[in-house]
């Protein structure tokens, strides 16, 4: 198994590397778009609709330096924390208020998308009103106690009629994600909602109170790999990254592990289709590859759009960010421009025949209210 050095270098290359290859595909935009925009003595106000400390805020504060040494003028960025409704509250408030003058820029995340998705009446905001500047994605990984005799997602089938266990933190967070793709491998598992975090989760598998439980990426890394080392926990899969037309692949961070449609396959012996598995990857796409978008407000000009895009192409080189990215990011590279336009459009679009089968599934299973 590789190193933890060596998988984030993976994730980091190959991502890169599809990015490059999005950048060549496309034809670089002018940067002439951009030459009249200054935003010299400014203050840009980028929102994040979390509180303080958390995922989404750690990674505005480690962007938010970056931006300003690049945008044109060299404003000064300052991160607010709008928290409340699951970050729906903040989202609202950006998406009525806002000036379309690049001085607000609002950072989303899984937990902003779900909703959206969801088709959740609090939800006041269009994701296809913003301008895409930039997504970052992130992975995860599903293990298993080692007390089933599994050694492998090839093994799954063992699992049927076991009694799985998973601490979730509700039907509607990012923990859908595993509560539609356990059912997909034909698991048989009890979620026990109100954890607090994934690592809460992670505690109660570890006191055997859960039998099944994923991390985010850097999260298994540390926390999770561990177990693995001593013989407490099995990885299963993970969660996958996409490519550039929106099929799920392996994660470069975890090359020998399956990707989530692979265990599928693994385990029914059938390729994953149909409408579930379409809804489940919405969700999917959302909560993973595309965790966090970076965006600007309805009716932003495509000269700011540009200015901005154009800083994030060169913060990502910025040597002094690479460096810091392993520890912020999880190894994970921000993708832009057409790369960064296909997460965003796959990671804001449902059928509604999805959207329906998944709100039924869930009022009917868990009791969820819409």
């Amino acid at each position: 198994m590789p190193s933890n050095t060596t998988r984030r270098t993976f994730a980091s290359t190959a991502l890169t590397l599809s990015a490059s290859l999005a950048f060549v595909a496309l034809g670089l935009p002018s940067a002439a778009l951009a030459q009249n925009v200054s935003f010299a003595g400014k203050t840009v106000e980028f929102v994040i609709p979390f509180g303080v400390g958390g995922g989404s805020d750690v990674w505005a504060r480690f962007n938010a330096p970056y931006l300003s040494k690049y945008l044109p003028g060299n404003p000064n960025v300052v991160v607010k924390n709008v928290p409340g409704g699951g970050s729906i509250t903040g989202t609202n408030q950006f998406a009525s208020n806002a000036k379309p003058d690049g001085l607000s820029v609002l950072g989303t995340s899984g937990s902003t998308q779900f909703p959206y998705l969801l088709g959740d009446p609090r939800v006041r905001y269009e994701y296809k009103d913003w301008q895409m500047v930039m997504a970052a994605p992130t992975g995860g990984v599903a293990y298993l106690s080692s007390k089933f005799g599994v050694k492998s997602a090839k093994d799954l089938g063992k699992l049927k009629g076991q009694k799985l266990v998973y601490g979730s933190q509700g039907a509607t967070s990012l923990d859908l994600v595993p509560l539609l793709g356990f059912r997909l491998l034909g698991l048989e598992v009890q979620h026990v909602f109100g954890m607090k975090s994934r690592g809460e989760g992670r505690l109660a598998f570890e006191r055997g109170e859960a039998n099944i439980d994923y991390q985010t990426s850097s999260a298994y890394i540390k926390n999770a790999l561990p177990l693995v080392k001593e013989g407490k926990a099995v990885p299963l899969f993970s969660w996958g990254v996409t490519d550039e037309n929106g099929n799920i692949i392996r994660d470069p961070a975890f090359p020998d592990l399956p990707h989530i449609g692979e265990a599928i396959q693994l385990a029914t012996g059938k390729a994953p289709s149909g409408g579930e598995w379409e809804a489940f990857k919405a969700f999917l796409i959302a909560g993973f590859p595309a965790q966090k978008l970076l965006v600007l407000p309805k009716g932003t000009s495509k000269e700011v759009v540009e200015a901005y895009r154009e800083a994030v192409r060169k913060m990502i080189k910025d040597p002094a960010y690479q460096a810091g990215k392993e520890d912020a990011l999880g190894g994970y590279e921000q993708v832009t421009d057409k790369a960064g336009d296909a997460l965003f459009r796959e990671a804001t679009t449902i059928a509604p025949h999805a959207r329906d089968w998944v709100r039924y599934h869930l009022s009917k299973n868990y009791n969820v209210a819409f």
